[in-house]
């Protein structure tokens, strides 16, 4: 089946505890579904400590969405890698995931996640450091394992308060997105979660979404875009 964009989400869900400090894995099953996304890359999906239980259960995921969890977890209880997950609409084929560890002083990690066999698009979904020189090697990194010719979207929390400083060490690749700010959600003041795009890639709109129940079920709120091949009016 072909399509003409692709809509990737990003969200930061906080271990799904609201502003109420509530934590309601409900809530971002509804924000998650109001997006009508393609592919959900989530920060913080899975709780700290202990087993890394996941913050919103993989089974509640696949009953009450039209997204399936890509296995990137290590560990049983969890649904994500460092925190990453990815889900995926159900009849999107995944054709690899990668868990990658990054460099700092606090444990980070991304997961790539490759969709579709000929002219294949991959995302990397990441949670980047609190430390900008941790980022930086944290991006560079990153940037390594993106072929020059690959389509490639790199989402999630770049953890980043500037609008233009810290992204030297992808800017020569890839176009850096940030739809709007997105923290904090009562009051947003950054646009910490930003998109970054392959040149063989573009976006024809973006945006964050500001609903009510986004403003309370996480400190962050969710980004989209809808991205397709340059080359082509289908994304895959």
């Amino acid at each position: 089946m072909q399509r003409n964009a692709l809509r990737l989400v990003s969200y930061n869900i906080r271990k799904a505890r609201g502003l109420d400090q509530r934590r309601s894995p409900e809530r971002v099953i509804e924000v998650i579904n109001s997006l009508n996304a393609d592919l959900v890359a989530l920060q913080e999906a899975d709780r700290r400590f202990g087993e890394r239980v996941a913050a919103v259960p993989a089974e509640m995921i696949e009953a009450e969405t039209d997204l399936k969890v890509v296995p990137v977890a290590k560990r049983k209880a969890s649904v994500g890698w460092h925190g990453n997950a990815v889900l995926v609409r159900k009849d999107l084929e995944v054709a690899c995931v990668e868990q990658i560890d990054l460099p700092g002083l606090e444990p980070r990690g991304a997961v790539k996640v490759t969709l579709g066999c000929e002219n294949a698009v991959s995302i990397i979904a990441m949670h980047l450091g609190l430390r900008r020189s941790d980022r930086q090697a944290q991006l560079e990194q990153i940037k390594a394992l993106a072929e020059p010719d690959e389509h490639v979207v790199l989402l999630g929390d770049f953890n980043e308060w500037s609008s233009h400083k810290g992204f030297a060490p992808i800017q020569d690749r890839f176009k850096i997105v940030a739809p709007g700010r997105t923290f904090h959600a009562s009051r947003p003041m950054a646009a910490l979660d930003r998109f970054a795009f392959s040149e063989t890639l573009m976006f024809s709109d973006a945006g964050v979404e500001q609903g009510a129940l986004a403003q309370r079920a996480s400190d962050h709120l969710p980004i989209w875009a809808d991205v397709r091949k340059v080359e082509t009016d289908a994304i895959y």
